[in-house]
């Protein structure tokens, strides 16, 4: 919006033409992002305690989780406000890659809003049906990939996704490309909202993930970078940086009321959005396989879901003492805090790892 009605005026006044740099943009969305968390943060959670939308608890949760009983929950909204805000004022509203990733984080939000309503609002302790939000959420990715495949941002690879490690390999995936990027916005949404257990656990992981992928969105927009890592330059996906910036001031200032012992929860609203909006993020700039690297957390949290059911279901054993694998950690008799610092320090290796992978192309 601002950049709409401040940089057409840089002919004018030299000092609109700011509005034309991505850096100074992003840096703007990011505090403006960390600026809307402090402001409406509080008054949010006084309303959501005011309604008594607070959690009631995971009756199968360890027993350090009984205490957090009554902590305000759908703190998401302050979330969604941090991050879509910013990039309304900031970003170009006609750069379509903005386009898409404000209806991933749009849709999946109100998805995730509905579940968090039905749970603590009308008290259904099951939320929306299981199905019925998978559902959703594959409506909102099955529009994502139509779009992309029927009106491509780079038509030559349309249907191709980049190759780890490799400079100029693609695999071209097909007509395949859409289940393909079905699941893996879908995936990243539930795997989010998985590693949602502890204080500060999701959020802080999240912040890591968003600053690689605002990284490499900026590399992939700019022509002289991308060339120079040998990275598919995608013209105009550089405006992604902007998005990428509020997520992680977003995160910033969530984290400052999460962080233990937490003032608010995350919920749906909240982790499905950010889930699916990283996810949208990497099928947008071709680096979904480099999403499995970058998120490497959000794959641990849901791999051992996965091997918990298939475990259970196969040999009526169980390989961890609770899933998802945090939760393990506390039974071993982790600290909460000590958990989710070392989940940081993971996270954050495994956005390094994936940066780096950059440059061994």
């Amino acid at each position: 919006m601002l950049y709409a009605l401040l940089y057409p005026l840089s002919d004018q006044a030299h000092l609109f033409n700011l509005f034309r740099y991505i850096t100074f943009r992003s840096a703007s969305a990011l505090v403006t992002a960390l600026l809307i968390s402090f402001l409406v943060g509080p008054a949010i959670i006084r309303r959501l305690k005011g309604m008594q939308i607070v959690d009631s608890g995971r009756e199968d949760a360890p027993h350090e989780h009984l205490r957090k009983a009554g902590t305000p929950t759908m703190g998401g909204l302050i979330i969604l406000a941090a991050i879509i805000i910013p990039v309304l004022l900031w970003a170009d509203l006609g750069n379509r890659y903005i386009q898409v990733s404000l209806f991933a984080t749009a849709g999946l939000g109100l998805i995730g809003f509905c579940d968090d309503y039905l749970k603590v609002v009308k008290k259904n302790s099951k939320g929306l049906i299981g199905r019925k939000k998978l559902a959703g959420q594959f409506a909102v990715a099955l529009a994502i990939a139509l779009y992309l495949q029927l009106h491509p941002m780079n038509p030559e690879f349309a249907t191709k996704t980049s190759f780890l490690f490799f400079k100029n390999v693609f695999i071209d995936l097909g007509w395949f490309y859409i289940p393909f990027v079905m699941l893996v916005i879908v995936f990243t949404s539930n795997a989010v909202n998985l590693t949602d257990g502890l204080d500060g656990l999701a959020i802080g992981v999240f912040l890591f993930s968003a600053a690689a992928y605002a990284v490499m969105c900026y590399i992939t927009g700019n022509f002289k970078w991308s060339e120079y890592l040998n990275l598919l330059f995608m013209r105009g996906s550089g405006e992604l940086t902007v998005m990428g910036a509020a997520m992680v001031g977003a995160s910033l200032g969530f984290l400052w009321f999460n962080a233990h012992p937490a003032e608010v929860f995350m919920g749906d609203a909240g982790a499905l959005a950010l889930g699916g909006v990283i996810g949208t993020m990497s099928v947008l700039i071709k680096q979904e396989i480099l999403l499995g690297i970058v998120g490497g957390v959000f794959v641990m949290e849901a791999a051992s879901v996965i091997i918990q059911v298939a475990s259970f279901k196969a040999t009526g054993r169980r390989v961890f003492l609770m899933t998802p694998v945090h939760h393990h950690f506390q039974k071993m008799g982790w600290s909460e805090q000590k958990i989710v610092v070392r989940f940081w320090i993971v996270a954050f290796i495994c956005a390094l790892v994936a940066l780096s992978t950059l440059k061994i192309r």
